[in-house]
């Protein structure tokens, strides 16, 4: 047995979801290890839970999508006593338009974040994961079960988030490790503003809020779900997709994708 402190780390703790998920988490007891690279913005949701809890969360102030994430994050743990029980990979983000036409560097650091970062978190804290009896959560997307013209590298980042946690959720079952992907539809948050939308996201039936959908991820872990839909109509979009013809879909995505007005990236 280790002598170091539980925590639930939670990357992209500085908006939206991340928030949503710090929180939830507090409520429900954990200790907290906040990730993000917005130094005043952890601080400031350190302060809260600390006002309602007697742990105040660590603040790990970091840039996820330079290499060496998960060694910065351990001795940084190591420096409060502290290691993972829970791994929740939030950190991320999407851009919005044809893959030839967007910035090639901010596309390739976005698989960077969404695939490599996530990838070496949710490997790097087994053995810490495994000794507290706790778990991973990674933040996927509906947009994982689809492909995606005019947004293709994002949605293919969640392909790829979705297809290596439910691989994870088998490989790591005998260690006693929980695995689950968390595959929201459009929530209304800064996210959206970042990929470049300035549009309504998408129909109300399918948007949720980040507390809605942090509340279900943090359920599904619990209950060893394997694979998380927030949501009603995400829940019946993902199990219509299965029958319709691969090109009527590309195409309804392709139109929808066609009618979002993209914001200046200057």
């Amino acid at each position: 047995m280790s002598d170091l402190r539980p925590v639930a780390v939670i990357t992209g703790a500085s908006a939206g979801i991340g928030v949503a998920l710090a929180r939830v988490f507090a409520a429900n007891g954990h200790a907290l290890a906040l990730v993000a690279r917005r130094e005043d913005r952890l601080r400031a949701l350190a302060g809260e839970i600390a006002a309602t809890s007697s742990r105040r969360p660590i603040v790990i102030v970091d840039d996820l999508a330079k290499p060496g994430a998960a060694a910065r994050i351990r001795a940084a743990l190591d420096e409060h006593g502290a290691e993972p029980q829970f791994v929740v990979n939030n950190a991320g983000f999407g851009l919005v338009g044809p893959a030839l036409t967007r910035d090639r560097a901010e596309q390739l650091e976005m698989i960077d974040l969404n695939v490599r970062t996530l990838t070496e978190l949710s490997l790097a804290f087994v053995d810490s994961v495994a000794r507290h009896h706790g778990g991973i959560l990674n933040v996927g997307s509906v947009a994982g079960f689809l492909p995606g013209p005019g947004s293709a590298v994002y949605y293919a980042t969640k392909a790829y988030v979705l297809s290596f946690s439910e691989a994870l959720h088998s490989e790591l079952a005998p260690r006693g490790v929980k695995v689950s992907v968390l595959c929201p539809g459009p929530v209304p948050t800064e996210f959206a503003a970042r990929a470049g939308v300035t549009r309504e996201l998408a129909p109300g039936l399918l948007t949720q809020s980040a507390e809605a959908v942090a509340a279900a991820g943090y359920r599904g872990l619990m209950r060893g779900q394997r694979t998380i839909v927030p949501g009603l109509g995400n829940r019946l979009v993902v199990f219509a997709i299965r029958f319709a013809p691969r090109r009527l879909v590309l195409n309804a995505i392709d139109r929808r994708q066609s009618r979002r007005r993209l914001a200046d990236p200057a």
